[in-house]
């Protein structure tokens, strides 16, 4: 089975299972284990911040960041299509308490980027929200963004339009934290540091399970102030572990050995649009991609999405549906020689 469905299919490298097998470890809840605390310290050094948090998944960085920076009543601001709105199962608005904004992003039909807006949207929104008098109108406290943003095709956001959206959102009293879940994916696209991305943010996370590979871990970085604040959540939310060091091993492999890499994916990715692109029935959706995500549809007045994922199951080939498009990405668990199969394997589906 070629696994094109999401890049959190990739799978620990014999390499990252020794490191794993060979991880010092101490008691993390105690702040004892060395493995863990490397890596927090080389996390928070990588993305410019004071200070990290080692937790189980991404989805509970983006659920501490939240609470961490608001309070029951406030309201979030995020694009539309952002991964804390649309697929964390209402988190943010269950356990913080927060109204949420969503935002149009843009597309590739434009000049826009699909995922993001612009400081103008963003001042607009929020002219729109404290139009009323105090005390009528929630107080817009947080923007979320997203680096890269995984229903917008793994797009990267402009850093021009980003440093002025995020100068904005400050300007109106609003933390900003960033879903870098791909960040190292728009790293190494843009050969942008991740500290540069990161500076314009309050908080941010990188994820460990999909690009790069580990089996278990996201972290967590900001001030020194915000990671102590966040500390008390961890635990409240059943962040905190004993011996963790075990899965702290294979995120410090990671970032020794699978960022650099990531070009792989993107290339790859590249190879598969422009495959899908020259297929009769199928169009793309986002255009080429700039990163490891392509999503694609089947034309008008030929077969479901959910068909042409049922049949391309059937011949050896897993890709995933989201809202009658596509999703395929690519990953480590993917080569070069697996993409070719599976563009033969969607023209045999289309018949």
């Amino acid at each position: 089975m070629i696994p094109l469905t999401s890049d959190t299919e990739t799978r620990p490298t014999e390499a990252m299972r020794a490191a794993i097998a060979a991880a010092k470890v101490g008691d993390e809840q105690r702040r004892e284990d060395p493995t863990v605390n490397l890596l927090l310290e080389r996390v928070a050094q990588l993305l410019g911040k004071e200070a990290a948090l080692f937790l189980p998944t991404g989805t509970m960085c983006n659920l501490i960041a939240v609470k961490t920076h608001t309070r029951a009543g406030d309201m979030m601001l995020a694009e539309r299509e952002a991964h804390v709105l649309r697929a964390e199962a209402g988190g943010a608005g269950l356990v913080s308490g927060v109204l949420t904004e969503p935002l149009l992003g843009g597309s590739h039909g434009d000049a826009r980027i699909a995922g993001t807006f612009t400081a103008t949207e963003l001042g607009d929104a929020l002219d729109r929200i404290t139009a009323m008098p105090a005390p009528y109108a929630p107080p817009p406290t947080l923007l979320c963004v997203e680096q890269t943003h995984n229903f917008g095709g793994g797009s990267i956001w402009p850093r021009e339009r980003l440093a002025a959206v995020c100068a904005r959102a400050r300007e109106r009293g609003m933390a900003v934290h960033m879903d870098g879940a791909r960040l190292l994916n728009a790293v190494v696209a843009s050969e942008v540091p991740a500290s540069d991305w990161c500076s314009h943010v309050d908080s941010a996370w990188i994820d460990f399970t999909k690009g790069l590979g580990a089996p278990i871990g996201a972290v967590l970085a900001g001030s020194r102030e915000f990671i102590n604040q966040a500390l008390r959540y961890k635990y409240a939310f059943g962040g905190a572990m004993r011996q963790a060091g075990i899965a702290a091993a294979g995120c410090l492999h990671a970032l020794d050995h699978h960022i650099a890499r990531l070009a792989d994916d993107h290339a790859n990715a590249t190879q598969l649009a422009a495959g899908i692109a020259a297929l009769p029935g199928l169009r793309l959706v986002y255009g080429m991609p700039q990163t490891n995500i392509v999503f694609f549809e089947p034309a008008p007045g030929t077969i479901s999405a959910a068909e042409m994922a049922r049949r391309c199951l059937e011949r050896g080939l897993r890709i995933g549906t989201i809202g009658g498009k596509i999703r395929a990405v690519t990953h480590l668990d993917v080569s070069r020689a697996q993409v070719d199969e599976a563009l033969g394997i969607m023209a045999d589906a289309l018949g």
